[in-house]
């Protein structure tokens, strides 16, 4: 079988960049998901605030997806679900694409471009080694909101969560919502990973407690979870005896952060970025391999749906382009590097010959600052400073370059992003 294009997730990410694709003209073009559905994780996500950006009006997930799904119907674009991708690998300049389903077993997808749009998946317990038994009762948060949301079973009655990442205060409310005691919601960090609607929404209109930089450091219990066993953290995130705290429960959701996947990717050689684990891109979304671009949260991960889908538009325009007209390799290649408590950015280098008037910078920071500015500099010239009451890491934020502001910068290869502390009258 041959392609133009494969788009590899059927989640708002492939179906946005497989939408924008084929707007764009790319009529051969075939959507693989591993689920039995389209939508991505989105169909679990049973509560409302998606779309507000997108849509201009507040929907549940499966509203938004569905959004999405019915476009996708009406494009006629081709969506092989229920089917494994396995492999990845390149011959010449050309990209195969091994997969995997009932019905037609193993078989292979020559394609001139890909879409990586896989999504991100969960840390578990065996990642974050926490000691105890192994009893009955430790979820992830997204296991726990699956089982509720969708297959109508409840985790558990008393509930501790540790981490304060955006699902784990959603399933507060929610394991609330059905009847359970949500004790306390630990978090390692000394701020919080969710958005700060999350904590007011899910937590504080509820009466349930947030311990920062406290941790779980024993778990109780050999058939079921009995008990939790909570620690405050120093400033290098390691307990500090004496301050123990036991907590009666059934139920531990751990909501300890989100990884890409990206197993894939690597596995065809793309260059990836250490701090957000997903691939490194340029301004199409573009990884290091020709005609291999990333989007969605197997790129980072997004504190909102309608970023994802917005980003996953541009990397299908791109791969549009790249099929129907070609993306010349840049020339001169500007990089972007993140300091002074800018953890990365989206992308990591620019080429002005293929930018779009208008570049999106997103980016995340590394701790809480208030009253602060995000400053884009090259060689010692500021380009943008913009003040902010807070900057936190559990928002993504952005600046915005435009291809006129940067020709103006002779022999230009780097821009420096960074927070600054900011000065009476700064801003702009």
């Amino acid at each position: 079988m041959k392609k133009d294009l494969i788009i590899i997730g059927g989640g708002p990410a492939g179906l946005a960049a497989a939408i924008a694709a084929k707007e764009a003209g790319v009529d051969d073009l075939l959507v693989i998901e591993r689920d039995a559905v389209l939508g991505g994780i989105l169909n679990q996500c049973i509560h409302n605030g998606f779309g507000l950006h997108t849509f201009k009006e507040e929907l549940t997930g499966p509203e938004y997806a569905g959004r999405y799904i019915e476009k996708a119907k009406e494009l006629s674009i081709p969506c092989e679900c229920g089917t494994m991708v396995v492999d990845l690998a390149l011959s010449d300049d050309r990209k195969l694409v091994t997969v995997m389903n009932k019905q037609k077993g193993l078989y292979t997808i020559e394609a001139k471009a890909v879409i990586l749009a896989m999504g991100c998946r969960e840390r578990s317990r065996g990642a974050l080694n926490i000691p105890g038994y192994r009893p009955a009762g430790i979820y992830s948060a997204g296991t726990a909101q699956r089982y509720v949301n969708i297959e109508g079973r409840m985790p558990g009655k008393e509930v501790v969560i540790l981490g304060s990442g955006d699902i784990g205060l959603i399933m507060a409310r929610r394991m609330t919502l059905e009847g359970a005691k949500v004790k306390v919601v630990a978090e390692l960090m000394p701020y919080s990973g969710g958005l700060k609607r999350n904590i007011v929404q899910c937590l504080d209109d509820f009466g349930i407690p947030l311990k920062l930089s406290h941790t779980v450091v024993d778990i109780k219990g050999k058939e079921r979870v009995e008990s939790v066993t909570l620690a405050q953290v120093d400033e290098k995130l390691k307990p500090i005896p004496g301050t123990e705290e036991e907590i009666a429960c059934d139920t531990l959701l751990l909501s300890c952060g989100l990884i890409p996947e990206n197993e894939l990717s690597t596995a065809l050689g793309v260059a990836m970025n250490p701090v957000t684990n997903g691939p490194l891109v340029n301004e199409s979304l573009e990884t290091n391999i020709e005609g291999v671009f990333a989007c969605g949260n197997v790129l980072h991960v997004h504190d909102l749906v309608d970023y994802v889908s917005e980003e996953s538009a541009l990397a299908g325009r791109k791969a549009a382009q790249f099929l129907t007209e070609g993306l010349a390799r840049p020339d001169r290649t500007i990089s972007i590097r993140a300091v002074n408590g800018v953890r990365y950015t989206v992308p990591a280098m620019l080429d002005l010959s293929r930018m779009e008037e208008k570049q999106l910078v997103r980016f995340r920071v590394g701790n809480v600052y208030q009253d602060a500015a995000v400053v884009v500099s090259a060689g010692g010239q500021e380009l943008i400073n913009r003040k902010k009451k807070v900057f936190a890491p559990g928002e993504m934020e952005q600046v915005i370059l435009t291809k006129k502001q940067l020709s103006l910068i002779p022999e230009l290869e780097e821009l420096v992003i960074e927070i600054r502390e900011a000065k009476q009258g700064e801003g702009r």
